[in-house]
C-alpha cells in the first residue's frame, strides 16, 4: 500500500508513518490484486486532541475515510483503521464488483458557515429592545456589493459530484462515514443527494438539475 502522510501541529514521527502502516497492511488483504493509495493526516488540537485522519482510493474510483479523535495518536489510528476495516469487511463484495460508470460529472461547492451568524442572538436578561426608530439625520446609504455573501464563510471548498448509482451512491456514504453524499445519479443524470435518516433508513433528494452532458445532448 502507497501511504503518504501529513503532520499537523506536531512534529514529523517515522514511529507513528511506521504504526500506520502496519494496521492499514491489514486492510490490504481484501485487495490483493489491486494497487491502493492511502493518505493519512497526523494532527494535534488544542494540545491534546490527537487526530487520527486516514483516507484510501481504490483503483475503481471508490473512497474509504475514517477519522477519529483520542488523547493518544496510537489510539486514534487503531479507531480509524479498525472502522475502515469494519466497512471493507461489509462491503467488499460491492466494492468488488463496482465499475467505474464514467459519464459526466459536476463541480460543487461547499461552504461552512457559523451558527451564530445565521441565529437569533439570545438578549441579556432584563435588556430593555433595541430602538429599531430610523435616524433620519444620521441614516446614509451604504453599498452593499451583490457578490459579497451577508455572513461569514470559515469553510469554502469545491468537490466532484461523481457519476453514480443511487445503490452505490449508499455504499460511497457509508465508506466515508458521512451523513449525505452529493452525486450525479447514473440514470436519470440529475444532480441528487442520499443521506442518511434518523430512523436508519436513506432519504433520496432528486433536484431535478440536468449535468451539462445531458442538456448538450438534447440540443
Amino acid at each position: 500500500m502507497q501511504l503518504s502522510t501529513t503532520f499537523r501541529h506536531m512534529d514529523a514521527s517515522q514511529a507513528v508513518r511506521d504504526y500506520a502502516e502496519e494496521k492499514l497492511d491489514k486492510i490490504r488483504k481484501y485487495f490483493q490484486k489491486d494497487p491502493i493509495a492511502a493518505h493519512a493526516v497526523f494532527a494535534v488540537e488544542r494540545g491534546f486532541h490527537h487526530v487520527a485522519d486516514i483516507n484510501i482510493t481504490l483503483p475503481n474510483g471508490i473512497v474509504i475515510n475514517a477519522k477519529e479523535t483520542t488523547e493518544d495518536m496510537y489510539s486514534s489510528i487503531d479507531l480509524a483503521t479498525a472502522r475502515i476495516e469494519r466497512q471493507v469487511r461489509k462491503w467488499k463484495d460491492k466494492i468488488r464488483d463496482h465499475k467505474p460508470h464514467g459519464g459526466p460529472s459536476v463541480s460543487v461547492r461547499e461552504m461552512v458557515i457559523l451558527a451564530e451568524e445565521l441565529e437569533p442572538r439570545p438578549r441579556a436578561s432584563g435588556a430593555a429592545p433595541a430602538d429599531t426608530t430610523p435616524d433620519r439625520a444620521a441614516a446614509k446609504p451604504v453599498p452593499v456589493s451583490a457578490a459579497a455573501p451577508a455572513f461569514r464563510v470559515v469553510k469554502d471548498e469545491t468537490f466532484t459530484a461523481r457519476s453514480m448509482t443511487v445503490e452505490d451512491a449508499v455504499m460511497q456514504l457509508n465508506l466515508l462515514g458521512d451523513e449525505l453524499l452529493i452525486f450525479t445519479d447514473i440514470n436519470s443524470q440529475t444532480i441528487s443527494v442520499v443521506y442518511r435518516r434518523k430512523d436508519g433508513n436513506y432519504g433520496l433528494v432528486e433536484t431535478g438539475r440536468e449535468t451539462a452532458g445531458r442538456s448538450g445532448a438534447r440540443s
